[in-house]
């Protein structure tokens, strides 16, 4: 876990993200965040792509340290996991979110802590949605957390802002890239 917060701080140092995103709510109990970009490709491919986070994900920001540990099934009560490979072939896990409503090429919200949130008592929703476009389709990432968070919701919100949008900028920039 301290890999994961070290990597989401360093993170929100840099202050970068391809994606729009913001903060939109803040209280003592909790924090809204949405992230949303526009993506060339079809309601198809990047639902498909977003059942492949060992593709899209950051491997900073696991806690393998390896993207390729991630999997996630989309379809209610579906993992969003991760193993965690052991010495002598052992293996953990991590849950880091449960799929909670899964509407094929439109629409998938998770529900749990994601980094370090797991650790303290906290409760969210992670909300995906996928809108046709002209050229293609927004994908618009919410995240509602609340609970009690030790060194409170102001400092942490705008970490996990920055983590999530650096994950949905990858999205697009691999559901962009074009096969030959």
């Amino acid at each position: 876990m301290r890999r994961i917060f070290s990597a989401i701080s360093a993170f929100a140092l840099l202050g970068a993200s391809a994606a729009h995103g913001a903060v939109t709510s803040i209280k003592d109990s909790g924090f809204a965040i949405e992230n949303s970009v526009e993506i060339a490709a079809d309601a198809q491919s990047v639902y498909a792509l977003l059942a492949a986070p060992d593709r899209w994900w950051s491997s900073a920001h696991t806690y393998s340290g390896v993207a390729g540990n991630l999997t996630l099934e989309p379809r209610a009560g579906g993992c969003f996991c991760e193993r965690l490979p052991g010495p002598g072939g052992s293996s953990g896990s991590v849950e880091h979110a449960r799929v909670i409503f899964a509407a094929p090429h439109k629409q998938l919200r998770l529900s749990g802590a994601l980094g370090p949130l797991q650790a303290e008592g906290v409760m969210g929703t992670l909300d995906i949605t996928i809108t046709p476009t002209k050229k293609g389709v927004r994908v618009t990432v919410g995240y509602v957390a609340g609970g009690y968070v030790r060194m409170g919701m102001a400092p942490i919100a705008p970490m996990v802002d920055k983590v999530l949008g650096e994950q949905l900028a990858q999205l697009k920039r691999v559901a962009e890239v074009r096969k030959p």
